[in-house]
């Protein structure tokens, strides 16, 4: 262990609560993965402490910044996408301390793709794809031609990122170079949305026939995870209920968004019951197997 490790290991490493220390270096003048930083130091801590999650300090001419973070926090930064970056950090950094062995065997399941983290990954970047190809269709539809270009580019982003998703690959590391050799299809659709010499409408429109078809498509394999645990009891769910979930707890999602589109495809059934407010005629949805009729 040399002198910058060294200091990084009796500076941080006597926190109370510390589970994990892992550093990342930046070998280049300007890297946004840490932030322009030349130093990150990732405090995996089972004391949260809102006060102290980002400090920047400066050691020997070297920016350091410090970021305190709980498990469940991290785990959920990687399958929600919050944070992008977390998976190179957790791929390219350096371990200094490592309690019981978290961040390593983090770094394996990650690695591995668990099938819980594949699945909520997978849940996660289907939602964001279908709510960003949902509002392109709207910003076509009021004429606001721009602001579909906008929304229709992000939807092929989270398509792509699907498409590497199901690969086994990690969409926060590279997404468009790993598309011409996963899904040339998907990359073509890139190209043809950002350098077609059609009008910007027309080359909007197109990438929009693809994606309504590739939500139709993609809709029971992405959503897996929501439909079976949907299934997994005989009594319907609502919206909160299933988004308190501890598999689903802690993910980006737009559950009503997906609900909707998975009753109209028949994935699942909607349901409606008298609801508790003593209003006539008011009737809350709630949601079940497509096969149960409570």
């Amino acid at each position: 262990m040399d002198n910058k490790e060294l200091f990084y290991s009796e500076q941080l490493g006597q926190e109370e609560g510390l589970i994990s220390l892992l550093l990342v270096a930046n070998p280049f003048s300007y890297q946004p993965l840490i932030d322009g930083m030349d130093r990150l130091a990732l405090i995996v801590t089972n004391v949260a402490n809102l006060n102290k999650d980002t400090e920047h300090w400066i050691w020997k001419d070297l920016r350091i910044q410090v970021r305190r973070v709980t498990p469940e926090t991290l785990e959920s930064w990687i399958v929600s996408g919050e944070n992008r970056n977390v998976v190179h950090w957790l791929v390219e950094g350096d371990i200094m301390i490592d309690r019981e062995g978290y961040i390593t065997d983090l770094r394996d399941r990650l690695m591995e793709w668990s099938p819980l983290i594949r699945e909520q990954k997978l849940l996660s970047e289907f939602s964001r794809f279908v709510r960003t190809y949902l509002q392109a269709k709207q910003d076509i539809k009021d004429g606001q031609v721009l602001d579909a270009y906008s929304n229709v580019l992000s939807s092929l982003h989270y398509w792509a990122h699907i498409a590497l998703v199901e690969q086994g690959m990690h969409p926060e590391l590279t997404v468009w170079e790993q598309m011409r050799r996963v899904n040339p299809g998907i990359y073509k659709l890139f190209e043809e949305l950002t350098t077609s010499g059609e009008t910007l409408e027309q080359r909007v429109q197109l990438v929009l026939l693809a994606c309504e078809f590739s939500v139709l498509n993609k809709m029971e394999s992405s959503c897996a995870l929501l439909i079976r645990l949907i299934e997994s009891r005989d009594e319907s769910w609502t919206p909160s209920e299933l988004l308190r979930h501890p598999d689903l707890s802690g993910l980006s999602l737009d559950m009503s968004i997906l609900l909707q589109k998975l009753v109209k495809r028949g994935c699942i059934r909607e349901i409606a019951k008298p609801a508790h407010r003593q209003i006539r005629g008011l009737l809350e949805l709630r949601y079940a197997s497509a096969s149960h009729l409570r």
